[in-house]
């Protein structure tokens, strides 16, 4: 029987400030088939283009699986990052490729971004509550995410961070259909934004997974169009096109694009590159973006059966938030109530959601859920969305 040595004496500063994630945690106990899961932010497996990508893949191993078998660039496929550019272009973004690096999906760019601007010990301004996913970024590279409350303008949180020596390293904003409230920020808030970096010589961190996901309401610009060399932007294919194939990718300018590559190299050399042929010809093809359109539909739908099912079901002191866009909407339980008390409930009722506290860099939002409302079928949402309010009432006292 050899001694087994206890790793923890030998882990890294960074290592141990790494957090497990919450949600992966709630849905593996969410995992049984019987559970109606309202929980990850998955796409519609109708979504997904199958038999046009069949088709694609064919062609990409008949004509040059040389080339879509072997290493790649780190900064990515030119064919895809062209035809990424080309719908920047399209918005007036004076882009090229040149300002664009593919990444292993948006959570790589994340971790990249930190990599490079993180110091332990610094302070990063987000929202109040924020994508979980970033938080851990943040987090495992020692710094500590600030979150600005919801009626609270970003210069008084930076005035009163900067007189006490905590200066901001950036602010990381996801302005379009928020992870997890599905809310928007308006011109002004962005345009207040703007005001506040230049003001305070600081970087913004745009996320911008969902834009493109709009059902209603005006699309507004991009923090970056408004900003260009004070923004780095980070897109993604997930939820436009598909997960599995792990695509994003940061836009900024060439010298910060330069140190992301440089960050990238050492992590994992390049994003796998049959998979950017692969997306770089299906958006050339103009398939794309007939797709999205039909995503867009579904998911709109799904949105307006969920709130309707919320509307029917729940009971009275419960509020939503309501998204034109994206893949989630925010639950407020009444004062005093924890969503986690409702999560036991909530399983034994077999329906599950994550619990929105997680999403809190300050311990808060005890008493909210975040819904998805893109995976589910509607019979089961409707279900769901019974099983939920059944487990709020038992909550409640109500029953």
């Amino acid at each position: 029987n050899t001694m087994s040595i206890d790793i923890n004496n030998y882990l890294s500063d960074n290592a141990k400030n790494m957090r497990r994630s919450a949600i992966r945690d709630l849905l593996s106990v969410a995992n049984k088939p019987e559970i109606i899961s309202f929980g990850g932010g998955f796409p519609n497996q109708d979504t997904f283009p199958v038999e046009d990508l069949k088709q694609i893949m064919n062609d990409l191993l008949t004509e040059e699986p040389h080339k879509v078998l072997q290493y790649g660039s780190t900064e990515g496929s030119v064919l895809l990052r062209q035809q990424l550019a080309k719908k920047y272009q399209a918005d007036g973004l004076d882009v090229t490729e040149k300002n664009i690096v593919i990444t292993t999906a948006s959570q790589q760019a994340i971790d990249l971004v930190s990599r490079i601007l993180i110091n332990p010990g610094d302070t990063i301004l987000c929202g109040l509550p924020s994508y979980l996913g970033a938080l851990q970024a943040f987090y495992s590279y020692q710094a500590n995410p600030v979150g600005i409350p919801k009626d609270e303008h970003a210069e008084v949180v930076v005035k009163t961070l900067c007189a006490l020596g905590k200066k901001p390293k950036f602010i990381y904003a996801i302005p379009d259909y928020q992870n997890p409230t599905g809310v928007t920020m308006t011109m002004e808030q962005r345009q207040e934004i703007v005001e506040v970096a230049k003001k305070y010589d600081l970087i913004i961190l745009e996320d911008s997974p969902y834009k493109e996901i709009r059902f209603d309401g005006e699309s507004l610009p991009t923090i970056y169009s408004m900003c260009p060399e004070r923004v780095i932007l980070l897109g993604t294919l997930s939820k436009t096109f598909a997960p599995g194939l792990r695509l994003g990718w940061v836009l900024a300018s060439e010298q910060v694009i330069e140190k992301i590559i440089v960050a990238k190299q050492s992590a994992d050399l390049c994003t796998p590159i049959l998979n950017q042929e692969l997306a770089g010809r299906y958006i050339a093809s103009g398939k794309f973006d007939e797709n999205l359109k039909k995503t867009i539909a579904l998911y709109r739908g799904k949105r307006d059966l969920m709130m309707e099912c919320l509307e029917k079901y729940m009971p009275e002191g419960v509020t939503w938030t309501r998204p034109d866009g994206g893949l989630f909407m925010l639950v407020t339980l009444p004062e005093g109530l924890n969503s986690r008390d409702l999560f036991d409930l909530a399983i034994q009722e077999n329906v599950a959601f994550i619990i929105g506290e997680v999403f809190f860099c300050d311990g808060g939002g005890q008493n909210t859920l975040r819904l998805n409302f893109s995976y589910v079928s509607d019979e089961k949402m409707v279900e769901g969305v019974k099983r939920l309010a059944r487990a709020t009432r038992k909550l409640m006292g109500l029953e």
